[in-house]
């Protein structure tokens, strides 16, 4: 009891606690509440560094289009996603408060989507310099940052690319 009354306990104004960083699970509980339609087609963060993020999506019947492949719709969320998370990690580690925004999206369709497709980002370092500019100008930035999504045998699927709009709030 005495330590919480203690006035040392509150007066360390220098002591910062850092946020866990965010994590495939945390994603995947966020999908559920804000994003229901990703988390209910299975679509899921499966790793997620500084310079990269994997989301992984699968073909089923749900998710499928009339051609028995997977709905070009579902694999932009997907891809959407492993760009998105990035920024999201990005913005969390530069403790500001950063408006995030999709401006422009282009899609190529390479094969016929079926099976596990996995869609995977590397611009980590890309989005963290932005992320920096924006706060050191403290001017909107964009970039795009491109999402790979690869067959079980490795083969490219699709590609997609992702206009990010970055605005550090007042």
């Amino acid at each position: 009891m005495y330590l919480f009354n203690s006035p040392l306990f509150f007066s360390i104004p220098s002591l910062k606690i850092r946020q866990m960083p965010i994590s495939p699970k945390k994603i995947t509980a966020f999908t559920f509440f804000k994003l229901p339609s990703v988390f209910w087609l299975g679509i899921r963060v499966k790793t997620i560094d500084e310079n990269c993020c994997t989301v992984r999506v699968k073909h089923r019947w749900i998710s499928q289009n009339p051609f028995k492949s997977l709905f070009w719709a579902v694999q932009g969320m997907a891809a959407e996603l492993s760009t998105g998370a990035m920024v999201m990690s990005c913005i969390k580690d530069s403790d500001k408060k950063i408006s995030m925004l999709v401006a422009n999206n282009k899609a190529t369709f390479l094969k016929k989507a079926t099976g596990r497709i996995n869609f995977t980002c590397n611009d980590g370092q890309l989005i963290k310099k932005v992320i920096n500019d924006a706060i050191a100008s403290g001017e909107g930035q964009t970039c795009w940052m491109k999402s790979e999504g690869v067959n079980e045998d490795g083969i490219v699927v699709s590609v997609f690319e992702f206009e990010w709009t970055l605005k550090v709030k007042p």
